[in-house]
């Protein structure tokens, strides 16, 4: 193969590249050609006429070139990589903390998948990155237009693959997230500015392995950051260019990720070209900030002077997006983008020295909360610079020359040694001055070993954890943890007052009364006297809402409670509104108020495509104690009355019975009537429960606790569903059809028998007495007797007869299965049916003697001989009130027609 011709500005960069290549390799061909390619793409970057300002996200190199390159050139456009659609909210920076991030949401989507929802993206901001002194120059200077040119956030989706959402080119996806912090980004897709990490997995294991490092971005610290961060703007340029470009070109095959990165370039192109058209400025007075991975770029649509048609830019789909700021920590950049822990907090430390250093003033936005340092003011400078003129290659001599050697900072080292000590006697360490010292020679010789002319945080931290960390960690934070706090710290940014969205500020507003300074991020106290201080009942209402909505650490009862028809009149709360301001801010993209947004909640909980009868049954509970709207409980209840009439299984059962006996019971106590929803719901359940009853007792799949519920809503609402028009007959009908074969469920039958009258007591006693004398039934007595137990919910007048079964049971079973079972008794008990114990322990101490003296003399009820005639025993007034109604039913039956027919009469 012939070699290449000499030409252009990188032409003898490009000859020496080859031919080390042929030496290298014995031929150019592969090699060669990827080395030839990287010199061809910086010089077709650097030819542009569009100036091409190649960054790495929240690197400080990047923001000191950038803040460098502003003052110099004075752009009157910057071309954005950042999505379109998110420019509105840049002004409303100057009103937050950084870091925060651009936020964009949907929770109601169009065009895309149901299971993708809710979508998010976010593109966080800190003051170390060169796009916020783009944003921060743009927004601040008269006369310059600040154009976001990458695609918009419906796009981001468009473009990703159906099984795969986050997997974004350049983006990074929901990563597992650790620490409070470190989730303030939720499970959003990532949005990040020059994204330089090499897709080719052998190469950079081969870079960290060399390097002596262990994550690539304390690789990207020691040989780009250090080397650049005191280049002047064509060095830095040409290099970020030479990177992007050869972790470009190591992609050796094309993928789908490589695809749309290629897209994001047309896209950009084509809305520079055409905002350069719309405007007529000269594209010497622009400058289009990119990643160094998009300034390499080879589509046909790169350049100015390019002849290839736009790039088609579909229409956005009907989804409705949402955007706004959230607050955003290093650490949660950290866990989204895969950087290593602490190098963000590395980045800003290393960023404030260097404009200590070269006496630099950053751009910041008029009226911004301040962060920890600021740089020196000085006088903006508009002299040219040498970019201005023809390309020279400085290339060629910056990876010629040796690095240059930076000494050693002994007193900036030496202060890190000591306070790190400080740090970790405080954290319950027992360190001392010698360890410093040993800290501070480890420092030195780690960087020795790494080939390094003077120790980096990471080698100070490595030499931390050698010389200070023990066997286990005294505290909640480890030294490398304190290394992270001393270097920077984990800072949170706080959106400000004026950039939340009104929801949130109206929450802020109405919690004013409390005297609280909720913008904090610390865990505060709230007392509230409401019959003291009446006043403060509406923002008790607003707590209790807040406490449905955030997550449980936000808003936390300590004392008083919410429940039907009950209200306290103290109430005491641990609020921490500021350290979870983001799911506040989130719930500005859902409504206006707090009011609507739980009002759509709970309809979407009763109209989703799991939303059960229970479910709805919960969400009339909350509207009733959150909202008090009858309008709104009313179509709540209709629902759930449709719900229940579509299920096919009993699964929840338990919860329907338990629900609507405390809806019926408010009701009761607190209005004239029951409303229609709540008898339309008691005759479809009574129906619908007749209707499964035989099905679910043989199904093995059904448990007896759901049984015992079926049974419990058709014996405790059969009065109110005979009064409403139902028929007895068919409760009857399906006890009949019902032939259960697992021994608790046949204790259960015979127990809703007895309730109907079909089984006397005296009878289910014999049955019980066989079963204990029957050799072979034995092992299974304990299955019926937990069939018993269970009974007591539909059947509560049984508790007697449990307690002498139990009692009887427990006195003739044999060891070998009574000591097996009483495990599991208990543990049935405390997990399916707690509300039973009370009932069994109450008539169990009814029943035996209250003294052990007692004990010896009592002879259980069920083995006393039988009272004389006429006597009337405190054991058993129910049995007689039962005899009387037996032997004289008239007036019974004349009850019941007579409530028959004041219900028809209702009805009609």
């Amino acid at each position: 193969m012939t070699a290449p011709t000499v030409t252009g500005t990188f032409g003898a960069l490009r000859e020496q590249l080859t031919d080390a290549a042929s030496a290298f390799a014995g031929s150019p061909d592969a090699l060669g050609a990827i080395l030839a390619g990287i010199v061809d793409d910086v010089d077709r970057a650097l030819g542009e006429r569009l100036e091409i300002f190649p960054v790495c996200h929240h690197s400080p190199a990047s923001a000191l070139a950038m803040v460098r390159r502003l003052r110099a050139k004075q752009p009157r456009v910057i071309y954005l990589e950042l999505c379109e659609d998110l420019q509105p909210l840049l002004g409303e920076l100057r009103n937050c903390r950084l870091p925060v991030a651009v936020q964009a949401f949907a929770s109601e989507l169009s065009g895309f998948p149901a299971d993708w929802g809710p979508l998010s993206v976010v593109a966080p901001v800190t003051e170390a990155s060169a796009e916020y002194q783009a944003i921060a120059y743009a927004l601040e200077t008269p006369g310059v237009e600040l154009v976001l040119v990458d695609r918009s956030t419906d796009h981001v989706f468009q473009w990703s693959p159906r099984q795969d959402p986050a997997a974004e080119s350049g983006d990074s996806g929901p990563v597992a997230q650790t620490g409070e912090e470190s989730g303030l980004h939720g499970d959003a897709v990532g949005v990040e500015i020059g994204d330089l990490r090499p897709r080719f997995a052998e190469l950079e294991a081969y870079l960290l392995h060399h390097g002596k490092v262990r994550h690539w971005s304390e690789w990207w610290d020691q040989y780009v950051e250090g080397p650049l961060a005191d280049a002047d703007y064509d060095t830095y340029r040409q290099v970020m260019v030479l990177i992007g470009s050869l972790f470009r070109r190591l992609r050796l095959t094309a993928t789908d990720r490589l695809d749309r990165d290629e897209d994001r370039e047309r896209y950009m192109w084509t809305r520079m070209r055409q905002h350069l058209a719309a405007s007529g400025v000269d594209p010497s007075e622009c400058l289009y900030v990119c990643g160094a991975f998009h300034a390499a770029s080879r589509v046909e649509q790169f350049g100015l002077d390019s002849v290839a048609a736009d790039f088609d830019i579909t229409p956005r789909t009907a989804t409705g997006w949402r955007y706004g700021l959230i607050p955003s920590s290093h650490s949660a950049i950290e866990a989204q983008f895969g950087l290593a822990p602490g190098s963000v907090s590395i980045a800003a430390a290393t960023w404030a020295k260097a404009v200590s250093r070269h006496r630099l003033s950053p751009y910041r936005l008029e009226g911004q909360r301040a962060t920890a340092t600021r740089g020196r003011r000085g006088r903006a400078s508009a002299a040219p610079s040498p970019v201005d003129g023809p390309v020279s290659d400085v290339l060629t001599g910056f990876l010629s020359a040796p690095p240059a050697l930076d000494g050693l900072d002994e007193a900036e080292l030496r202060g890190w040694c000591v306070d790190i000590v400080r740090l970790a006697r405080r954290n319950g360490y027992l360190a001392s001055t010698a360890d410093a010292i040993a800290v501070f020679e480890t420092s030195v010789l780690l960087a020795g070993l790494r080939n390094r002319a003077r120790p980096t945080p990471y080698d100070f931290a490595d030499a931390a954890v050698t010389c200070i960390e023990k066997d286990v960690v005294p505290g909640r934070r480890d030294v490398r943890r304190l290394c992270e706090i001393l270097l920077g710290g984990d800072r949170v940014g706080q959106v400000g007052y004026d950039a939340l969205p009104p929801l949130a500020r109206d929450v802020l507003d109405r919690l004013q009364p409390l005297g609280l300074a909720l913008e904090k991020r610390s865990v505060q106290r709230a007392l509230l006297d409401l019959t003291g201080h009446p006043e403060l009942a509406p923002c008790s209402d607003l707590l209790w809402i807040l406490r449905h909505l955030l997550p449980p650490a936000a808003v936390r009862p300590i004392m008083g409670e919410r429940r039907l028809g009950h209200r306290s009149i103290q109430e005491s709360w641990d609020l921490a509104l500021g350290h979870h301001q983001r799911a506040l801010i989130e719930l500005g993209y859902e409504g206006v108020t707090v009011e609507q947004v739980l009002e759509q909640r709970l309809r979407r909980s009763v109209r989703g495509p799991d939303a059960t009868a229970a479910g709805a049954l919960a969400a009339v509970e909350d509207a009733i104690r959150l909202l008090g709207s009858p309008r709104l409980v009313d179509e709540l209840g209709a629902r759930a009355v449709d719900l229940l009439a579509a299920e096919r299984t009993v699964d929840g059962a338990p919860d329907v019975l338990r629900r609507i006996r405390r809806l019926l019971a408010h009701y009761r106590a607190t209005a004239p009537s029951l409303p229609a929803w709540c008898e339309a719901f008691v005759t479809t359940g009574y129906a619908h429960y007749c209707t499964l009853l035989p099905t679910a007792v043989t199904a093995e799949e059904t448990e007896v606790r759901q049984v015992a519920a079926m049974l419990g809503f058709l014996f405790s609402m059969e009065g109110l569903a005979l009064s409403l028009g139902c028929d007895r007959h068919q409760l009857e009908l399906a006890v009949a059809q019902s032939h259960p074969t697992a021994p608790a469920k046949v204790a259960l039958l015979w127990a809703g028998q007895h309730q109907l009258g079909l089984l006397p007591l005296v009878e289910l006693r014999v049955r019980c007495a066989e079963l204990l004398a029957n050799p072979l039934v034995v092992p299974a007595f304990p299955q019926y007797l937990a069939g018993l137990v269970h009974a007591l919910e539909p059947v509560p007048g049984l508790a007697p007869f449990v307690v002498e079964t139990m009692s009887t049971a427990f006195a003739q079973l044999p060891d070998p299965v009574l000591l097996p079972w009483l495990p599991t008794l208990i543990t049935t008990l405390r997990d399916q049916g707690p509300e039973l114990v009370p009932l069994l322990v109450r008539e169990a101490g009814r029943i035996f003697p209250g003294a052990l003296p007692e004990l010896d003399s009592w002879v259980p009820p069920w083995l006393a001989p039988p009272a004389p005639t006429g006597a009337v025993t405190a054991a058993a007034p129910q049995r007689l009130v039962g005899a009387l109604l037996a032997a004289h039913p008239e007036t019974a039956e004349a009850v019941n027609a007579l409530l028959t027919q004041r219900g028809r009469g209702a009805a009609m």
